[in-house]
């Protein structure tokens, strides 16, 4: 007895799919804050731990800018209204 569904090959088969828009949240660099407090300021908004908010910070710093959180616009808006609020320069991209 065989106990796999069967499908025909002209048989249409629905596909659910959950479209999620995910953003980045950008931090841009600036000659103004220092390591400490964006590193600080990572590990408060964000959630970062230590050690990834100060990798975060070094490419910052190197790169001019770098994607600190995954998400949609409305996880990430606060995040970044925040980020604003300690005076440091961010978007939601």
């Amino acid at each position: 007895m065989n106990t796999k569904p069967q499908f025909a090959p002209d048989e249409d088969v629905l596909l659910l799919e959950e479209t999620t828009d995910l953003r980045d949240l950008v931090v841009y660099n600036d000659d103004v804050n220092t390591f400490d407090h964006v590193i600080r300021t990572l590990i408060d908004v964000c959630g970062h731990e230590p050690e990834q908010a100060e990798q975060c910070t070094l490419l910052i710093h190197y790169k001019g800018q770098c994607a600190v959180k995954l998400g949609t616009y409305d996880e990430l808006t606060p995040l970044c209204s925040a980020i604003h609020d300690r005076g440091i320069s961010a978007d939601v991209v």
